[in-house]
């Protein structure tokens, strides 16, 4: 059975709008049903280990979907939620793959934390896939090759857009860009248009753009374990 790491994020202030943030349940659950359905085991970290804090947009009526009502309907799964994994923890050896589903505070935490960026490069070292979709290619921004360049340079590469952040008017809010950062980081970043469902798969790296996008970025994951 192939053995996949889960990481949320463990920041839930939405910068200094007073507003709260976390993971997008959406991003969590379409992957997370996905991959359990074929087969695949999966465990759950965090930085601070525990209930990683969902973001409460995400448990809005609009963005319901099957996958998501499943969850809200999954005590089990709920009670694993509750007691993710200290991400310190966590040995890369254990895994086949790494994925990351979004929400904003990847931006806060999981782009900065050592940890996390010693895993995916470890990860990525080891020929491992390592997954991201919206926000959570935030996690690139520090993540280096063994040459010492941006794991993400030279490489095809999408995450929430510049213009998905506007419509969102997060745009001053958050810390920086996934688009631009990217871009910077010396990504070959595409996008399609805002809300559609794009992921984009080169090598190990496979991010998707937006929420739309969890389960694509999932199935390119299961297809890499193969």
């Amino acid at each position: 059975m192939k053995k996949v790491l889960f990481v949320l994020t463990s920041h839930s202030d939405l910068g200094n709008t007073g507003e709260k943030t976390g993971f997008w349940i959406e991003e969590f659950a379409s992957p997370y049903y996905f991959l359990k359905d074929n087969g695949v085991e999966i465990t759950i970290a965090s930085p601070k280990g525990g209930q990683p804090p969902i973001d409460p947009k995400s448990e809005l009526p609009d963005f319901q979907t099957p996958a998501t009502k499943r969850f809200n309907e999954d005590q089990e799964t709920q009670v694993i939620l509750a007691n993710t994994t200290k991400l310190a923890t966590i040995n890369p050896d254990d895994y086949d793959a790494i994925f990351y589903p979004g929400g904003h505070g990847p931006l806060w935490d999981l782009a900065e934390n050592k940890v996390s960026i010693a895993l995916i490069e470890s990860f990525y070292n080891q020929n491992k896939p390592v997954g991201a979709v919206c926000h959570a290619p935030a996690i690139f921004k520090n993540t280096k090759g063994t040459d010492g360049e941006p794991l993400v340079k030279d490489k095809k590469v999408t995450g929430f857009s510049n213009t998905e952040e506007e419509a969102v008017q997060l745009t001053d809010v958050v810390p920086f860009l996934v688009e631009d950062m990217l871009i910077a980081n010396g990504g070959v970043y595409s996008k399609r248009a805002d809300w559609s469902p794009y992921a984009i798969e080169d090598g190990l790296l496979i991010t998707g753009q937006n929420p739309a996008s969890s389960e694509l970025v999932a199935e390119k994951l299961l297809e890499r374990l193969k």
